[in-house]
């Protein structure tokens, strides 16, 4: 046998279809199975927590199948995951080992008595999601952003959209991405555009953050939180950064990714070595959001940026380019907004932050306030679980 697994795939229970009466009725409880190969965190893995925990949280059967690479403890997303009451399985297979990989996903869909198969991600999306389909199981797929990047980047999201051609639902997350859906040849009829919510969560005071992250009091603080990839931006945040050599300021860059060391090297070519500290992947980074005088988010893409919600709700004042969902959660009221892949523009915005804290703290509440009324999770939570009855009971029609 290929590959191990961390826990056992469950028996069959032998659990009936339920009637396309019972999975009508508004309060009846769903089956749904989520698919995914996550990363230790990010915002795809804090969507799918927060998705399926507040499913769970409903009275919904949920579980969560995580494909990873193989590895000795327990993947955070998974620990995450089952901390919350989530029931979790986590494959471990080698590479391409798809056959052993889908065998052991249609296990757990019949055993769950699956209603709703819903994947993130690229890999999901174009590798797993014909399981649903043997199964004559609906399928659903959240896109939650497009990278592009290098040409197997490209390549990647091309055959991820022609994958999401065929399934019963796509979930965008912004409308940037409902538009090329339906460039690509995606049905509109299948496409629903869900902008992320936000689940409370606790933060740090600002003096235990800044004391965590080793950041003295009284000097101006800016965080960047992401994965260090080309899309996110961070090349472009140092940019800036040498373009305000005056302003007395320290930088926090926290994630981690594949452009880490040659980001260091260029930070260092900037002469920025002592204004930026390199803090790593932290768990739970939103904890540490009221340690910054001001976040940045220089992204190149993005769709709806779960890390913009961090931000709003520990009321940090935010500078963000205008990209993706972005301009949709935030306006000029409640943010300094910017043109992409612009650093003089980036680092103009700095200096305003930096000029008058009065007015980036006036932008703050006014965040903290639409996000509160904006992106709450009880009508996330009705979204996904209409899209999901209106397929089930699409699917018991049409048997």
């Amino acid at each position: 046998m290929t590959g191990t697994l961390v826990t056992p795939i469950p028996e069959a229970s032998g659990r009936a279809d339920p009637s396309l009466e019972e999975s009508a009725r508004p309060d009846a409880p769903l089956s749904i199975v989520h698919l995914t190969a996550p990363a230790p965190f990010g915002g795809l893995e804090s969507v799918v927590l927060s998705l399926a925990s507040g499913q769970r949280a409903r009275g919904h059967q949920v579980h969560v199948v995580a494909v990873v690479t193989p590895m000795e403890a327990v993947h955070p997303f998974v620990a995450a995951l089952r901390e919350s009451g989530v029931p979790a399985t986590q494959l471990k297979l080698p590479a391409r080992a798809y056959l052993d990989e889908r065998r052991r996903i249609v296990a757990i869909c019949r055993a769950e008595g699956a209603q709703v198969v819903h994947t993130h991600g690229y890999r999901s999306d174009f590798f797993d999601s014909g399981v649903a389909r043997k199964l004559g199981i609906p399928r659903v797929s959240t896109v939650h952003g497009f990278c592009g990047g290098n040409w197997r980047g490209r390549l990647y999201e091309w055959l991820q959209v022609r994958a999401l051609a065929r399934f019963d639902g796509v979930i965008a997350v912004a409308a940037p991405q409902v538009d090329r859906l339906r460039a690509e040849g995606v049905d509109p009829q299948r496409i629903h555009l869900v902008p992320n919510a936000w689940a409370p969560t606790e933060s740090l005071p600002a003096a235990e953050a800044r004391a965590a992250l080793g950041i003295p009091l009284d000097v101006l603080h800016l965080g960047w939180v992401g994965r260090l990839s080309p899309e996110k931006g961070a090349d472009l945040f140092l940019e800036a950064l040498a373009l305000v050599p005056d302003l007395p300021l320290v930088a926090s860059i926290v994630g981690d990714g594949s452009q880490r060391q040659a980001l260091q090297e260029r930070a260092a070519s900037l002469g920025l070595g002592n204004r930026v500290r390199w803090q790593g992947s932290l768990p739970a980074a939103g904890r540490y959001f009221r340690a910054f005088d001001g976040f940045v988010l220089s992204s190149r893409t993005e769709g709806t940026p779960m890390v913009l919600f961090e931000a709003m709700a520990a009321r940090t004042p935010i500078v963000a380019a205008e990209v993706g969902g972005v301009p949709h959660v935030l306006s000029a009221n409640e943010a300094l907004l910017v043109r992409p892949q612009d650093p003089g523009a980036l680092a103009a915005a700095l200096r305003q932050l930096a000029s008058d804290p009065e007015a980036a703290r006036t932008r703050a509440e006014r965040a903290k306030a639409r996000l509160e009324h904006d992106y709450g999770m009880d009508p996330w939570l009705d979204r996904h679980e209409a899209i999901y009855r209106r397929l089930v009971t699409h699917s018991h029609k049409a048997r």
